[in-house]
């Protein structure tokens, strides 16, 4: 049974990795290349290129603005020195109904624009290299995020020489310009109506029947409810576009930028309009990465600056503290009773129980970090942990502890042995057990990032694989050097009890820890899947439970009722496997849920661009159900009085992204500031880059820092409550 187990845990990580998270889009769901509109460049002179993306039949990338659900494609350029790249020109977009959500983006084709700016001077005759790193999210019914690395090379003119249009991209850029909206010719009003906005647009002389299909799409995330209808009133002054607010217990907005479409009927037939409304955000708050010189302006985060010694000198600090993490206490009653059931045997056979711990904790930390280095270098947006982001893996860990449990608790006895260290693997000399006992404690010990952790992950994750895996050995040695150590180590050995007949009491007490983890990681699935789904699992709760029932019965029986009972405990835990296969299904009906509590904004990166953009205090929290450290935090520092009186002090707007399941941008946002994991906490004051917090937060390293916020003379709150009145 416990080999079972273990080979049913080892496969769903596998299966995560392959299904749950999704490979890299294949090559003919987007094709991306980027062309220049000159056929050569010159010094200081301005020019245009162009991101040009084709997407498989009913496939579509999205919008600046996504709409309901979504991510907006990012350009991180790699320019010459001197160069510098302007922001996205974003041509019209498209209502892509999605079930009952409404999104904005692009289907078959469409061209982003960007302008390049070279330097005063450049060497003519030679030629430069315009580099970019393009990343997207293309979504049919499911979702899956690609990347595209894009190269360009221009030669140089002369200076005098004429640089006109290169004549194989006249066309792609005509087109381009075409699908890029204008200015609104008309003035342009808006106005508040109950739970409405009304877009009034001063166009005296426009026929009643010349509008057909008029579509509003806001630059703000939260401005509007996508998906509702949006109607059209026309008079001799022109015509009203009225929209349903998204959060109509809030101030109104003062003013309604974005982009207006419809069809006008001309006397040459229809007519496709699109106007630009209002002034766009400042390029800044669009979430795309500086280039060329403004890059130097960036804060650097401080895992760039590691080296490979400095980040595994980290990392081995950062899996020492692991064993001092909640998740890890489970494992480390289990490695408590293998020392005292070994401390009677000879010191070398000892000291290779801890070298075959520390092999089956190394062995696990190099498969997990392998797997993950090779999910994100094929376009997988995943990160530490990604294997919880799956039911399938949570629920097999549930029924594994489960068993371990039980049998701890006497309900089954495995191979004779201590069942909970494994040793029932095989009969030998128990050196399996001791290594499997390594892998569990890695598998349990991936929900907690202690200090040190995240920045050494960080890094390792941006790094060739071999430098990536050093890190990452570094890490799991961490983590199994104290039980090394107490294994090499005479004297500390001498001082163990000798076993007796009081290891069955300690035995039974040891597993109630099991017990509590399994109800964490029933819990866990209940934010990962509907009620249908959690039923499933509780079932298979049961199952498990049946099973070992039935396989020890199957023990003290012989003959006809020996089979029935080893029958009875097999189509158990095929039942279970059944039930585990389709929690997967049910991850939709869960989807988006996200812990309402009174003052938390869910988090999406156009929300976050928009309140950055209006210059507001903003503290974004990172977190995940199946991260211990993430749900201690929150309940010790970030749901405190004191903190939620200082964020209603200081009119802070808190955002929280849950990375229960997959989410493409909360990976984005981790990677963007050098992590691979949950938790991150970011503290945006309203100039400049953020605030990144530690990873273990206490009420008063929040405060603090809201403390050290430039004051403004100005009483936030109080001037929200007069803008309300």
């Amino acid at each position: 049974m416990t080999r079972l187990f273990a080979l049913l845990l080892l496969a769903l990580i596998g299966a995560t990795g392959a299904s749950a998270q999704g490979l890299k889009p294949p090559a003919d769901l987007v094709k991306a290349n980027l062309a220049a509109e000159p056929g050569a460049i010159r010094a200081g002179e301005p020019f245009t290129v162009g991101i040009r993306m084709v997407m498989r039949p009913l496939w579509h990338v999205y919008w600046r603005n996504p709409g309901d659900s979504g991510l907006s494609p990012e350009v991180a350029w790699s320019l010459p020195q001197g160069f510098s790249a302007g922001p996205i020109q974003w041509p019209t977009p498209s209502r892509i109904p999605v079930a009952h959500l409404v999104n904005f983006g692009f289907e078959g084709e469409t061209v982003l624009l960007v302008q390049i700016t070279p330097p005063a001077v450049l060497p003519a005759g030679k030629s430069v290299t315009l580099a970019a790193k393009l990343t997207y999210l293309v979504c049919e019914r499911e979702c899956i995020p690609g990347s595209a690395d894009l190269k360009l090379n221009l030669p140089v003119a002369a200076p005098g020489t004429s640089v006109g249009s290169s004549p194989a991209n006249v066309l792609l850029f005509e087109d381009a310009r075409a699908a890029l909206p204008v200015p609104s010719p008309w003035k342009v009003t808006l106005a508040s109506e109950g739970e409405r906005l009304v877009l009034g647009f001063a166009a005296p002389g426009l026929k009643p029947d010349a509008i057909r299909d008029p579509a509003f799409f806001p630059y703000s995330e939260t401005a509007i409810e996508n998906a509702a209808p949006q109607t059209l009133s026309l008079d001799d002054k022109g015509f009203t576009l009225s929209l349903a607010r998204a959060t109509p217990g809030e101030p109104a907005p003062t003013e309604l930028p974005g982009v207006l479409t419809f069809e006008e009927q001309t006397a040459d037939g229809p007519v496709q309009r699109s106007y630009a409304i209002g002034d766009a955000p400042p390029a800044a708050a669009t979430g795309a990465i500086p280039a060329g010189p403004e890059s130097a302006s960036r804060t650097i985060p401080a895992e760039e600056t590691l080296t490979l010694w400095s980040a595994a000198g980290l990392a081995f600090l950062g899996g020492l503290l692991l064993n001092l993490m909640p998740c890890v206490f489970p494992v480390l009653s289990i490695k408590v009773l293998s020392l005292v059931k070994h401390s009677g045997e000879p010191a070398s056979r000892v000291r290779l129980h801890g070298l075959a711990y520390t092999a089956g904790v190394l062995a696990a930390f190099l498969s997990l970090a392998g797997l993950l280095i090779a999910l994100k270098s094929a376009g997988a947006g995943i990160g530490w942990g990604f294997q919880l982001q799956s039911p399938l893996v949570v629920a097999g860990l549930a029924y594994l502890l489960f068993a371990m449990g039980l049998s701890l608790s006497g309900v089954v006895h495995v191979g004779g042995g201590i069942a909970g260290l494994g040793d029932g693997l095989t009969r030998r000399a128990g050196l399996e057990g001791s290594f499997f006992t390594g892998i569990l404690a890695t598998v349990v010990a991936t929900p907690c990032t202690a200090p040190f952790m995240g920045s050494a992950v960080g890094f390792a994750l941006t790094q060739a694989p071999l430098v990536s895996l050093a890190v990452f050995a570094s890490l799991g040695l961490g983590l199994a050097l104290p039980f090394l150590v107490l294994t090499t180590w005479p004297a500390a050995l001498r001082r163990l009890p000798r076993p007796g007949a009081w290891m069955e009491t300690l035995k039974g007490a040891l597993a109630f820890p099991i017990y509590a983890t399994v109800a964490w990681l029933v819990w866990v699935l209940s934010q990962q899947v509907g009620s249908a789904g959690l039923l499933a699992a509780l079932i298979g709760l049961v199952l498990v439970g049946l099973a070992a029932w039935a396989w020890e019965r199957a023990r003290h029986a012989s003959g006809f009722g020996a089979g029935i009972a080893r029958l009875a405990a097999v189509a158990a835990l095929a039942a279970t496997v059944a039930l585990i296969v389709g929690l997967d299904q049910d991850r939709a009906s869960a989807e988006g849920k996200t812990a309402g509590a009174e003052g938390i904004t869910p988090f999406t990166q156009a929300r976050l661009d928009a309140l950055v953009g209006q210059g507001k205090l903003v503290f974004v929290n990172m977190t995940a159900a199946w991260c211990i450290t993430c749900q201690v935090n929150e309940r010790t520092a970030l749901r405190t009085q004191a903190v939620e009186a200082a964020f209603k002090a200081h009119d802070v707007t808190y955002l929280k992204g849950d990375w229960t399941n997959q989410n493409p941008e909360i990976t984005a946002l981790l990677e963007r500031h050098g992590r691979s994991g949950v938790p991150l906490y970011l503290l945006y004051t309203g100039t400049g880059e953020p605030v990144v917090l530690p990873q273990i937060l206490t009420s008063g390293i929040v405060l603090d820092e809201l403390a050290r916020i430039p004051s403004t003379g100005i009483d936030r709150r109080a001037a929200l409550e007069t803008t309300k009145r």
